[in-house]
């Protein structure tokens, strides 16, 4: 059985760790090993972690018989129109397909909900297979973007939302 937590400070290592392991496999088919290390680096570090924790981003843990398998992250990125962003969402290779991700969505969408949100926003690599995930779930496709994130990389992204209401 899957059970969700809300993540705290000391739980940020752990989402580190998760990243570490789940990144490689998710990413290493379109992403060189350069720019994988330096956006683990930049947006997994300890400091960077707390930061959002502070900023009031919400951490959800996933974890299967006492053993953390996954993690979402999300907050409010628009209060005048009650806009919620989906930062964060990874479940270890070994978990796929069990319905670890619809589980942290699901949870993820139902606060957002409950919060008054009235849609969740994410943004997702054109080439990641998630990407079939969130259509499934009733994302749509808003717009492309190609973000400079530094060290002469880019993400190349869909920006995808879903009504909550």
């Amino acid at each position: 059985m899957i059970l969700l937590r809300r993540a705290k400070a000391e739980d940020m290592p752990i989402v580190a760790d998760l990243a570490e392991r789940i990144w490689p496999a998710t990413y290493s088919a379109y992403i060189s090993d350069e720019q994988l290390r330096y956006m683990l680096d930049l947006m997994y570090n300890q400091g960077e972690l707390l930061a959002q924790l502070e900023k009031g981003y919400v951490f959800l843990m996933a974890s299967e018989e006492d053993k953390d398998v996954g993690f979402a992250c999300y907050s409010i990125v628009d209060t005048a129109n009650d806009v919620y962003k989906l930062h964060k969402i990874y479940v270890l290779p070994e978990m796929h397909g069990k319905g670890v991700g619809k589980i942290l969505m699901n949870e993820v969408l139902n606060l957002a909900k409950r919060n008054g949100g009235k849609s969740l926003e994410l943004n997702v690599n054109k080439h990641n297979k998630a990407k079939d995930f969130y259509l499934k779930s009733g994302f749509k496709i808003k717009e492309s973007v190609t973000i400079d994130i530094g060290n002469g990389f880019v993400m190349d992204d869909f920006v995808m939302e879903l009504a909550l209401s």
